[in-house]
């Protein structure tokens, strides 16, 4: 008989809150009717119109103590599925327990493991000092916008956090990666216009050309941080700066030499990158490129908060300690992309980044995601311990 934990795991992974068109509605009230099983208080909230993010409480013994938020979100990215071994949708199991779907590491597991662990901890009597809210954000793959108004919100401010939790990512090895602030992120769009003219001819200053500048001078730096990267053993994916091109448009025919043509690059920066001396790297970079060279920010993420990591602090210690309790091994590191997590940050509140997956591949965003049942409920096992001490800090 499967734990119906894993049950209830696999049922979330079938809905399909894939991006760009998620289905909100069906994962707000799968997550409702689960907060009622468990007995816990549940509201929707939309700092964003029609953008949900779902509230759920278990309330402690002190009201006026500051809460511990856990923190997930719902929606995935998008799925090629003739690259898939099955329907990424199906959470289909293997024999040996691979649980294969979209989101299985990225991030339902994590939703379910924090609620399963409440539940049972309810079921054992236990009950907690500070109020616990667990929080299911949506939009989070496609740049965190409703976070980002969310934390701005009234029913957030009344949750009265000290604390948070969120995603970290597999390892492959035995150790359980925690991550204790995020590489900074830039979206940034830049504009090459030149002289237009006939496909046939030698024209200067061209839109293209200056593309040619750009693309060299980014990615000139990209290989020089991974050289870095590669040289150096100390240093993790986090502790360096990534520059990927992404979106390369502009054009209109075959023989029509563009006037304009757009480069796109997603940049990620570890907080000890000073981030105004970054900038000015682009500028010079465009303003070696030619004239009409401009560079736009979609997205400009410059909080370089980080959460403590020293048994000074009384909840890095009381996190480490239990897993040092457990017997569990785990490295702290910057979490190379970015999370929800930079929007507490930014708000004052410590975060972690934390994903109870070891011995497990990383295929967030991958074809054939997925996360073995036995490394699931281990998740479960282990966050049953971790929520408490969090929860009972008394400092």
């Amino acid at each position: 008989m499967e734990n119906p934990a894993v049950t209830i795991f696999r049922n979330y992974l079938k809905i399909k809150s894939v991006q760009p068109e998620p289905d909100y509605s069906e994962t707000t009230a799968f997550l409702s009717d689960l907060a009622k099983d468990i007995g816990l208080e549940c509201k929707v909230v939309e700092a964003l119109p029609g953008k949900p993010f779902v509230v759920m409480t278990w309330r402690g013994t002190d009201p006026g103590q500051k809460s511990l938020m856990l923190h997930s979100h719902v929606d995935v990215v998008p799925v090629f599925p003739e690259q898939w071994k099955v329907d990424p949708f199906s959470a289909e199991k293997t024999d040996n327990g691979d649980i294969i779907a979209r989101g299985s590491q990225d991030m339902k597991c994590i939703s379910i493991q924090y609620l399963e662990a409440i539940r049972r901890l309810k079921a054992d009597g236990k009950q907690c000092l500070r109020d616990i809210h667990l929080t299911f954000s949506s939009d989070e793959e496609i740049g965190s916008k409703p976070m980002a108004a969310f934390v701005k919100h009234e029913a957030f401010k009344k949750l009265n956090v000290a604390y948070a939790l969120d995603e970290g990512i597999a390892n492959p090895g035995k150790e359980f990666r925690v991550f204790y602030g995020e590489r900074s992120m830039w979206w940034v769009q830049v504009t090459c216009k030149g002289r237009p003219g006939h496909g046939s001819g030698f024209i200067e200053n061209t839109a293209a050309s200056k593309v040619r500048k750009v693309m060299n001078s980014f990615l000139q730096f990209r290989d020089d941080e991974e050289n870095r990267l590669k040289s150096d053993p100390n240093l993790s994916h986090g502790d360096v700066t990534t520059v990927n091109m992404t979106i390369l448009k502009g054009g209109i025919q075959f023989n029509v030499v563009p006037a304009e043509l757009g480069l796109s690059f997603d940049i990620r920066m570890p907080p000890s990158v000073d981030v105004i001396k970054f900038e000015n790297q682009i500028k010079a970079w465009c303003q070696e490129a030619g004239e009409d060279v401009t560079y736009d920010f979609v997205i400009k993420d410059t909080n370089t908060k980080t959460a403590p990591i020293s048994k000074q602090d009384p909840w890095w210690n009381a996190f480490s300690s239990t897993l040092e309790r457990l017997g569990v091994e785990y490295k702290t590191e910057i979490f190379p992309a970015g999370t929800d997590s930079r929007f507490t940050r930014e708000c004052g509140i410590p975060a972690l980044g934390f994903s109870p997956m070891n011995h497990t591949p990383i295929l967030l965003h991958d074809h054939n995601e997925f996360l073995n049942e036995k490394v699931f409920l281990r998740g479960i096992d282990i966050y049953y311990e971790i929520i408490p001490a969090l929860a009972n800090v008394t400092a």
